[in-house]
């Protein structure tokens, strides 16, 4: 059963902690802080490994280890309160919502990135190589930042090719060191006398390292070797290649998405078949404007209209400026009327823009009248004034 009770301060809470809002300032600076607080994190661990720095800065290591064991602590618990507010669970009861936000791999990295803290307190010379687990707070920087999760993402789409590309490598290692141990063990049968030793030398030539340290001393062996050696570069170059592909789509997947819904929502085009926004989306084309940068002149002829991806800019009428945020749009009105742009526009900030030009946009209008009633409504809540 659906809950029906509202918590205010667990959704607030929830809305800064998952970043659902981009345009609040304490959601950044809360995030930011969290970012700097991990790269001090796994800053300290490395440079704690010298024991040179170890002794003479102990006890700023040990300080920021308290602080942040706190801090990340303090994290932990409230992501576990707030987790009944994620979208997928929230029509879960809130013990079983929080049941799988343990259970989830980032949940996880976050319990191992806290234990360390603990661990710390523990006088047991075998828990210290646990300490090490201060490192997982680095895989928490994948929280903030939407390139790790898309890689992370690919990864688990492609999981079943990769797990069989290294089924591949493990019966290419095994049938290389077998055949090296044919070839080579009355040689060296010290490098090459049983399998085992042999798939040494087998993992070292195809992950195309080579040491140099175990080499075939045959003719034969040389020629096994150099068969290895190729076959390494096909094995290295197929989990890369399956990666890569899993990661671009991804990418694309994610800008498909976002633009997807910017088009969707923006009023002049809210009525159109799936089809048609598809179609919108293909005459799109990106333009970057840097702060202060103008974008569209008063007076100049209008040839295309405008969406905001990301950034912000000014509208210039008189005796104001006009903001638009991402997600909003201009230069609509000129276009379909045909005249020069009533207003000045300029980019506050750096900002993405989708552009479609005039003529796109006329033959949309030509195959969907309604589009025409929708902008007219636009502009009159705009006000004339305002008209790009």
């Amino acid at each position: 059963m659906p809950r029906t009770r509202f918590h205010p301060a667990r959704r607030r809470l929830y809305e800064i902690l998952e970043r659902s809002s981009v345009n609040d300032a304490l959601v950044h600076a809360v995030h930011v802080f969290l970012i700097v607080l991990i790269v001090v994190n796994v800053t300290a661990v490395v440079l704690e490994s010298v024991p040179s720095l170890r002794h003479a800065y102990g006890r700023i290591f040990i300080a920021i280890e308290l602080v942040s064991g706190i801090i990340f602590t303090a994290e932990y618990a409230a992501r576990f309160w707030c987790s009944p507010e994620h979208a997928p669970w929230q029509h879960l009861p809130p013990w079983r919502a929080r049941l799988k936000w343990i259970a989830h791999p980032q949940s996880i990295i976050d319990l191992l990135a806290i234990l360390p803290f603990y661990l710390l307190f523990a006088d047991v010379g075998g828990l210290r190589a646990f300490l090490l687990l201060r490192l997982f707070r680095f895989f928490k920087l994948a929280r903030y930042s939407p390139g790790l999760t898309s890689l992370m993402d690919a990864i688990y789409s492609e999981r079943r090719a990769l797990i069989a590309s290294g089924v591949i490598l493990i019966g290419t290692v095994l049938l290389a060191a077998s055949a090296m141990n044919l070839v080579e063990r009355e040689i060296q049968p010290d490098k090459f006398g049983t399998i085992p030793d042999a798939m040494y030398w087998a993992i070292v030539t195809l992950t195309t390292v080579g040491y140099g340290d175990v080499v075939p001393a045959t003719p034969l062996g040389r020629v096994i070797a150099g068969v290895t050696a190729v076959a390494g570069l096909v094995m290295l170059a197929l989990p890369v290649g399956i990666i890569a592909s899993a990661f671009s789509r991804e990418i694309h997947r994610r800008d498909f998405v976002i633009t997807w819904s910017m088009v969707a929502r923006v009023p002049i085009f809210s009525d159109l078949a799936p089809d048609e926004v598809a179609s919108i989306m293909h005459s799109l084309r990106s333009q970057s404007c840097e702060a202060g940068e103008v974008i569209v002149r008063k007076g100049d002829l209008a040839h295309s209209m405008y969406l905001i991806a990301s950034g912000e800019v000014e509208v210039v009428v008189p005796d104001e400026t006009v903001r638009l945020a991402a997600g909003d749009f201009f230069g609509e009105a000129s276009v379909l009327k045909r005249r020069r742009r009533g207003v000045t526009v300029r980019a506050a900030t750096p900002c993405r823009l989708l552009v479609l030009d005039a003529d796109d946009l006329h033959r949309l209008i030509a195959a969907n009248p309604a589009m025409a009633e929708h902008i007219d409504e636009v502009g009159r809540s705009r006000g004339e004034h305002r008209a790009v």
